[in-house]
């Protein structure tokens, strides 16, 4: 039998969108978590119903959609609503489940920055921001992450904290979330072209899976603090033929995210 092959973006979005078995209702950013997310729809999670940020809840997109507002996102959707009604009603409401995010820097208690790289004044790199990242941090049940791995990207400290993840520490951040009326437990997964990563009790991120073709060096290489791993570090499977060839024919033929 021929071996499958496949790239380390397509191992990323398929662990990824297998993280979501089980989850109901989706709040989808764009970029990676999109087509990581509609993977999902199509395989393990068929009866989960997509949010997008344009004001559409129960998104059935008939193709991958370039952006929040694609008008492809509103085809059979169950509801139609402004952006103000989608975040207050749905988001505020309490009726998130998982919220899908990417991110330019992430630390070890998984605080996001997708605002600046550098000083905020003069920074480096000017990012595009929140969006409704930070709201959909704060209020969705749990966060999911995806994003790929670089010193660069995991450091130690964020050049500014866009969305809060478990702030300095799990007890910490029940806290914050406590007093400031947050409706979500915060991250719970982050998954890079390395691996799979989960959380400890206390917060911190922990290797729990490298990815074929990756190793414990590579991902200790590629991460600006000391990484905590789990006991019995596994293997992710890799993609079937069916998972590739829905992201190579239906979700990315053009490989925008997969090359």
């Amino acid at each position: 039998m021929t071996a499958v092959t496949f790239s380390k973006s397509e191992m990323m979005i398929v662990a990824a969108a297998r993280e979501l078995a089980g989850q109901r209702v989706c709040f989808v950013g764009v970029g990676l978590p999109n087509i990581a997310v509609n993977l999902a729809k199509r395989t393990v999670a068929p009866e989960m119903e997509l949010v997008y940020e344009a004001g559409v809840f129960g998104a059935r997109p008939a193709r991958l959609p370039l952006s929040i507002g694609d008008p492809t996102i509103v085809t059979g959707a169950t509801a139609v609503t402004s952006m103000f009604e989608l975040f207050t009603f749905y988001l505020q409401g309490g009726l998130i489940d998982v919220g899908f995010l990417g991110a330019a820097q992430i630390d070890r208690f998984g605080n996001i920055n997708t605002t600046v790289i550098g000083d905020y004044d003069e920074p480096t790199t000017r990012l595009p921001g929140s969006g409704g990242a930070c709201e959909i941090a704060i209020n969705a049940r749990q966060v999911f992450v995806i994003m790929r791995q670089s010193r660069r990207s995991f450091v130690e400290s964020i050049d500014f904290r866009t969305s809060p993840g478990n702030l300095g520490g799990a007890a910490n951040a029940a806290a914050i979330r406590r007093e400031q009326g947050w409706l979500g437990r915060g991250p719970s997964v982050v998954v890079t072209d390395l691996g799979i990563y989960h959380f400890d009790d206390d917060g911190e991120m922990r290797l729990d899976s490298v990815h074929p073709g990756a190793t414990l060096d590579e991902a200790r290489a590629t991460i600006g603090w000391d990484l905590r791993v789990a006991s019995t570090l596994e293997t992710t499977p890799p993609p079937t033929a069916a998972e590739l060839g829905l992201i190579r024919n239906e979700l990315d033929p053009g490989g925008a995210y997969t090359k």
